[in-house]
């Protein structure tokens, strides 16, 4: 039996997947605003990342996006200007 999240990856089509993606290399588009439009949580979003990624491009996300502050919500400033969902709004997504 398949695990939850190969089941899942398998009913993406592969522009959700590179979507997923894009918004996981954007600094600004937090994981709650990818959760929000695909349904992937952080975790998800990281084994989906290690999967379809290169180990080598991984490596480099995963060390770009450890303590980035943008990445959460709850972590910014309050005074950020910049509102990530509506980079978000023109992805493709599963929902």
């Amino acid at each position: 039996m398949a695990d939850n999240f190969t089941e899942r990856l398998s009913r993406l089509s592969v522009g959700d997947i590179s979507a997923i993606i894009q918004m996981a290399w954007e600094d600004r588009t937090t994981f709650e605003t990818i959760q929000e439009r695909t349904g992937w949580a952080e975790a998800d979003v990281i084994r989906l990342m290690r999967h379809e990624l290169r180990s080598n491009a991984f490596r480099l996300w995963r060390q770009r996006m450890q303590g980035r502050v943008t990445k959460h919500r709850a972590l910014r400033n309050p005074d950020m200007k910049y509102h990530d969902r509506r980079v978000a709004d023109h992805r493709r997504a599963t929902r």
